[in-house]
């Protein structure tokens, strides 16, 4: 094991996000985590790269086919335009899409797809087989049901991925609440998750 890649921590400066396959025609099938919640927390992860200027790659599969189309907060969040692949099925098989991640210069990927089994794994999983360090963030990718979720979360796990969440990698990131970002990152903590409440509690009881 390379105890480097293993514990070294993500910074604004090693990692790049990629966003895999998040399309109409799929979401509607993911059962794992209720809808309303995956998407919240897609759009949150996409709030964190912008705000700590992650280098950022998005790819759809087919977008004018049944898949359908990309879910649009992500590029009016991230800007740019996404990698249409035309048949690849393993994202990281698309020239393109392999050329993207390795323009951005990091070696720590971020990843989240839909749907988790087949649009997140496989790329993952090829990516650390070229010798990066991918980070899946399971609750910004959806599938059919826990059952699959979990499976593919042994596979991912038994290949070096580090399995995680949207708010664990921005956490890990920010390091410190007096951090430059620190303020940026919690209103997303605040606007995506129940620490919402916590902001409001304790802007209330400043404000007497």
């Amino acid at each position: 094991m390379n105890d480097k890649i293993f514990y070294e921590r993500l910074t604004s400066d090693n990692a790049a996000l990629a966003m895999i396959d998040h399309q109409t025609g799929l979401l509607v099938n993911c059962r794992d985590m209720d809808a309303a919640l995956m998407k919240t927390n897609i759009i949150a992860l996409c709030k964190m790269a912008k705000v700590l200027g992650l280098p950022s790659v998005v790819t759809a599969s087919a977008p004018g086919g049944p898949n359908g189309p990309l879910m649009s907060e992500i590029t009016e969040i991230l800007g740019g335009k996404a990698i249409e692949r035309q048949g690849e099925i393993n994202a990281w098989d698309a020239p393109e899409f392999r050329e993207a991640i390795e323009k951005t210069g990091r070696k720590k990927i971020i990843m989240a797809g839909i749907v988790t089994d087949v649009c997140l794994m496989f790329p993952a999983i090829s990516a650390v087989a070229e010798g990066y360090d991918v980070y899946a963030v399971i609750d910004a990718s959806g599938t059919w049901n826990k059952t699959v979720q979990e499976a593919a979360m042994h596979r991912m796990t038994q290949a070096g991925i580090k399995v995680s969440t949207w708010a664990s990698v921005l956490a890990e990131i920010m390091v410190d609440w007096r951090s430059p970002k620190g303020m940026e990152l919690g209103q997303i903590l605040g606007e995506h998750l129940s620490y919402g409440w916590v902001n409001a509690s304790f802007f209330a009881s400043n404000s007497k």
